[in-house]
């Protein structure tokens, strides 16, 4: 497995020289920030020692809607 900034941290006991590496499972999220979903995400690439922010990333909520509940 890949090492993270939690074995680097382990290792070395600080994160100063960690860098967060790439390769084609690094991939965008259309995942609207805030949702499971982005931080299911987020937490996969903390693990794959990984960035945390991918270029691509959703950065807006067009397009989505949400429920609607009546207000009692």
């Amino acid at each position: 497995m890949r090492r993270n900034v939690f074995d680097a941290i382990l290792e070395t006991g600080h994160d100063e020289d960690f860098l967060p590496s790439t390769d084609e499972d690094f991939a965008a999220t259309d995942a609207p920030a805030g949702s499971r979903a982005k931080i299911d995400v987020l937490a996969m690439r903390v693990m794959r020692g990984e960035p945390l922010w991918h270029p691509e990333d959703r950065s807006d909520y067009s397009g989505l809607t949400g429920a609607v509940r009546p207000r009692a």
